[in-house]
């Protein structure tokens, strides 16, 4: 459990230093009571997008890889992580919830080609 609570927070700054790591500036978008961010890898693609309110992250954020395809999706409530995100890799999904910005519990599940295993 130690070891993917570590992995998890290793995901977390992944997603939080996508915002920093960048040369291609941000964009920002009205919607409603929302700003929509946008954030970019260097060629252009979307690396990570989701709202604000009020200054806060709020809503559903999405991050993509470099080929365009989702590694994670997740909900934040006025700053704080809230119910199931999920994290993908090549072979991987795992869920994580959240409940008062802590996590409650995790499930993965491994896909080889022929089954799938959940840890």
């Amino acid at each position: 459990m130690k070891k993917l609570k570590y992995m998890l927070i290793g995901a977390a700054l992944v997603f939080a230093g996508a915002v920093s790591a960048q040369e291609k500036k941000p964009d920002f978008e009205k919607q409603g009571d929302l700003i929509k961010g946008t954030f970019y890898y260097e060629d252009g693609s979307v690396r990570q997008e989701g709202t604000y309110k009020e200054g806060e992250l709020h809503g559903e954020w999405i991050s993509y890889n470099e080929e365009g395809k989702k590694t994670a999706v997740g909900q934040y409530n006025m700053g704080e992580k809230t119910g199931k995100w999920f994290f993908w890799t090549e072979d991987k999904l795992t869920e994580v919830d959240y409940r008062n910005s802590h996590i409650a519990s995790v499930n993965s599940w491994k896909s080889d080609k022929n089954a799938l295993t959940v840890n």
